[in-house]
């Protein structure tokens, strides 16, 4: 585990104890330490599961997507990466995310809404770029962030049920403080993190598929689509929207402090910067697969 996930899960833990210190004391505390050691294990082992159902993604076959089966194993090799679990998502909202605990145990997922949007080369940018949060192993921090920070969300609305609890140490002023700061504390520390891999992700993700001005044209794509149609699961599962290449969720879009996502034309911006000269010979994304029979998601 890199040394960065180890810090994010030490302070996160400890400001999960602190909660549980203003809410209940030092029996409060311990209570909330045993959570949180059970969340973190969860986290590291589950959660890559739980978020895959959370958004009814479908494992696909060589049978039903080969073009796209494909394409992650071809993109994969040029990342130096285990080809990882494909996944398909019945969502109109064109969209993708990587999860998973390391590369050898890792999934792509991508919306149907994705495949028919985008063309073959944008396509592949956007499958680099989930290749690049899994190479840096970005997919095991963000979603153990995503899983304690939603757990504290739910200590702070058990504390909100019992703000006079006469077990805090801090009195009831004290407690709705906890309860009001400390999910807002952590679900800053999860989008700050978001905000910056992501821009390390299209950058990796560029040099993966080759192309950073076709990466730079599916996420213009995306954003404008995605702001224009509603994903359910993830407007039920607001946690998991810094999983997402684009906020998956309507309002977002900005760089500021409570926004999952750099702006979109930010990252565009910094792709065109990575643009140069036209090289000779075939690009990486035009090396495709020996023709056969497309998939009903190819």
């Amino acid at each position: 585990m890199h040394i960065r996930t180890f810090l994010l899960l030490a302070g996160l833990t400890a400001l999960f104890m602190a909660t549980g210190y203003a809410l209940g004391g030092a029996g409060g505390m311990m209570i909330a330490l045993a959570v949180a050691f059970a969340m973190n294990f969860f986290a590291y082992w589950q959660s890559d599961q739980m978020v895959l159902s959370m958004h009814g993604a479908i494992p696909v076959s060589p049978q039903s997507a080969p073009d796209l089966l494909y394409m992650v194993q071809h993109l994969a090799g040029r990342a130096g990466l285990p080809t990882p679990a494909v996944y398909v998502i019945q969502q109109d909202q064109p969209n993708a995310f990587a999860t998973g605990r390391d590369p050898q145990n890792a999934a792509v997922a991508v919306t149907t809404g994705l495949l028919q949007l985008l063309s073959r080369e944008e396509l592949a940018g956007v499958i680099a770029h989930e290749l690049a949060h899994i190479r840096h192993r970005d997919t095991l921090m963000m979603t153990i962030t995503a899983t304690i920070a939603g757990a504290l969300g739910m200590l702070a609305s058990f504390g909100a049920m019992g703000a006079g609890n006469r077990n805090s140490p801090l009195g009831p002023i004290g407690t709705l403080i906890a309860v009001l700061v400390a999910p807002m504390a952590a679900t800053m520390v999860q989008f700050a993190i978001s905000r910056t891999r992501e821009y390390e992700a299209d950058r990796l993700g560029a040099e993966i598929c080759g192309e950073p001005a076709q990466l730079a044209s599916a996420l213009q794509k995306i954003d404008s689509f995605a702001r224009q149609i509603h994903n359910i699961p993830a407007e039920s599962n607001p946690a998991t929207a810094h999983l997402f290449i684009i906020n998956p969720l309507h309002g977002g879009g900005t760089d500021n402090l409570f926004s999952t996502h750099p702006s979109t034309q930010n990252r565009i911006d910094r792709l065109m910067q990575l643009v140069g000269p036209r090289r000779t010979g075939a690009s990486p994304l035009r090396q495709t697969a020996p023709t056969r029979r497309r998939g009903p998601w190819s």
